[in-house]
């Protein structure tokens, strides 16, 4: 059995945590503003539930979901997270986590910066190119002819068959793009970031549709970047 922490506990928290949950494994919910202000989340879990702070979060975890706004990476505790498998579901939004030139031009990306932070950890990019409700909906079992795939990015292969074996788990297939530095090709802006699981991409709230790895494998490889 898997326990996963959580290092925020908003949209894509919650809902892997739900996931996580109904396959039967134990989540430790954390966030800034204290265990106790989690406590309706944790009362609908149920009791492979509970809160904590982030530093009893990232130790209590196999795996550990790192779910906040970029801005806010460096409070990460990287103490409490040497020698864990990381996912890191942060993307970088300007007009709300402020400029950074070397991801404005190019020459990292936020999950690096985040490694860079987390030096004692194995860090791999998930989650981060899918509508929380698209998430939730689409979770599938092994085998599925409707199940979607997410993609996943990093540098250590043993961390990121734990992490496929994660995802299996909460009900998704992997696409593997590579070490950490491909995960910018699902980005914001990219054409693989989040609109391929929309039914209609002008309202991602009007529904989800399956994405298998071929189709994410092929909106990956359109990615462009200026370096």
């Amino acid at each position: 059995m898997t326990t996963w922490g959580f290092i925020g506990s908003g949209h894509i928290g919650s809902t892997v945590a739900r996931l996580a949950v109904s396959a039967g494994h134990d989540v430790v919910l954390s966030n800034s503003r204290g265990p106790e202000t989690l406590a309706d989340l944790v009362a609908e879990l149920g009791d492979l539930a509970r809160a904590a702070s982030p530093e009893e979060a990232a130790a209590a975890g196999d795996v550990v979901v790192v779910t906040i706004p970029l801005k806010a990476y460096r409070d990460v505790p990287a103490d409490a997270l040497a020698g864990k498998v990381v996912i890191d579901t942060m993307n970088y939004y300007p007009e709300r986590d402020g400029q950074v030139a070397a991801l404005d031009n190019g020459s990292t990306t936020s999950s690096e910066l985040l490694a860079e932070h987390l030096p004692q950890s194995r860090v791999v990019k998930g989650f981060n190119n899918i509508f929380f409700q698209h998430l939730r909906g689409l979770a599938r079992p092994s085998g599925a002819d409707d199940r979607s795939t997410l993609a996943i990015a990093g540098d250590d292969a043993e961390a990121k068959d734990t992490v496929r074996r994660a995802l299996d788990a909460i009900g998704y297939d992997t696409l593997d793009l590579g070490p950490l530095a491909e995960g910018w090709r699902t980005q914001p802006g990219q054409p693989a970031y989040g609109t391929e699981y929309a039914l209609d991409p002008s309202d991602w709230a009007a529904g989800a549709k399956p994405v298998t790895s071929d189709e994410l494998a092929g909106l990956a490889a359109r990615a462009t970047r200026e370096v």
